[in-house]
């Protein structure tokens, strides 16, 4: 694995445990591992996390599951029994930080609950990621992604206008809440430094994280009970920002939405017309006109290759970008430049490609220090550490607590 420095890292000597699977709460493990801090992911024994088993997989495992699982430590318990609780005790009492996606209150019925686990570790810092949270009417409903996606305001917009809304192709509301809950963390560290080392439960909801991200959604409906509807490649109010087709049935993306950049924008297709039109010169003039825009710059952009479009605007310093496919991702210099693939090794030697790290600290940028663990991969070197005898081990391997 290319890694993208040696030395200190911000986070070193934080200890994690996360008890999350699937994507919300490991993806906020995986970044707080990025940067330093000691994940020890607790899996159940056989199975593992199902994100394991989600999309392509190589010799049986995803290959998501390099990127979703490197920097951390993969520990094998079931919390279902008494055993695999007490062991779970022992690790977070020793803890900074516990995360956690499941439903409210299964880990209460285990004797977890953030009163017991603050009893226990006065110190601790412990994420919550549900889909609504862990109080309120819907707490105690299954809330996956797409429902987050959807409650938040964000599937509605999705779409051409009078079709069915459509997804946005990943799990965005999960990643949302994810970096949501990294953002809490963070900040619950800072406090405890100050506070004589108290650490305090955050408590981040899928729907609520996806809502955060909506803008001007709820204060529009509330000023003037407009109700956004979708609008395809467009931004609407916000002008001219669209995706417009070329000669070679491409299409270039062209945000031209500051006041500056309109006029040359305009400039650059030959309009200097509307260049210099007052009405144009600011962006409510040209939101009530952007049908107007629009079929300029789709009128000039039509006449040309997708490439000779990029060229001409980027000239121009109007910002213009093309789509990108996984493809584009990977053959592209600025990626590779700025770190942006890592190549990471498989168990059977296989090379692949993975996302690099974000975001990028000048002085202590993260780094990638141990693949994705195997299932169970430090089970005994943990629990020897714990001072869990190697005949205590084998008993709790074969009734399945481990």
């Amino acid at each position: 694995m290319k890694t993208s420095t040696s030395g200190a890292l911000p986070l070193e000597g934080i200890k994690v445990i996360e008890m999350g699977q699937l994507i919300a709460g490991p993806f906020a493990g995986k970044i707080l591992g990025d940067f330093g801090a000691d994940v020890i992911k607790l899996e159940p024994p056989v199975t593992g996390d199902p994100l394991r088993k989600w999309r392509l997989l190589h010799e049986g495992t995803s290959v998501w599951w390099q990127v979703q699982s490197r920097n951390k430590r993969s520990v094998t318990l079931d919390l279902r029994q008494p055993e695999g609780q007490d062991i779970a005790r022992r690790l977070i009492a020793e803890a900074d930080v516990l995360i956690e996606n499941f439903r409210p209150g299964t880990l209460e019925g285990w004797g977890m609950g953030w009163e017991a686990l603050q009893t226990l570790n006065p110190r601790l810092i412990m994420l919550r990621v549900s889909g609504y949270g862990q109080t309120g009417p819907y707490r105690d409903l299954p809330g996956f992604g797409l429902i987050g996606e959807a409650m938040g305001g964000l599937r509605y917009l999705c779409g051409e206008p009078g079709r069915p809304p459509v997804r946005a192709g990943i799990s965005i509301g999960d990643s949302l809440a994810g970096l949501h809950g990294v953002i809490g963390v963070l900040m619950a560290l800072i406090h405890r430094s100050k506070a004589g080392g108290q650490g305090q439960m955050i408590d981040v909801a899928l729907y609520e994280s996806v809502f955060n991200m909506m803008e001007s959604l709820l204060p529009e409906y509330s000023a003037f009970g407009a109700v956004r509807e979708p609008s395809g490649s467009s931004l609407p109010g916000i002008a001219p920002s669209n995706a417009y087709p070329c000669r070679d049935g491409k299409y270039a993306l062209v945000a031209g939405n500051g006041d500056s950049i309109f006029k040359r924008l305009m400039q650059a297709i030959g309009r200097n017309d509307l260049a210099e039109d007052p009405e144009l010169a600011q962006n409510d003039g040209r939101a009530s006109r952007a049908s107007e825009i629009d079929a300029a710059i789709g009128q000039w952009t039509m006449q040309r290759g997708l490439q000779e479009v990029l060229d001409v605007l980027n000239a121009a310093r109007v910002p213009v970008g093309r789509i990108y496919t996984a493809e584009d991702i990977a053959a592209d210099p600025h990626y590779r430049e700025r770190d942006m693939i890592l190549e990471s090794t498989l168990p059977d030697g296989k090379r692949v490609d993975v996302p690099g790290i974000i975001p990028k600290l000048g002085s202590t940028p993260g780094r990638v220090r141990r693949e994705a663990p195997l299932l169970g991969e430090h089970t005994d070197s943990l629990l020897e550490s714990m001072g869990i005898s190697e005949a205590s081990r084998d008993e709790l391997r074969r009734r399945g607590v481990i």
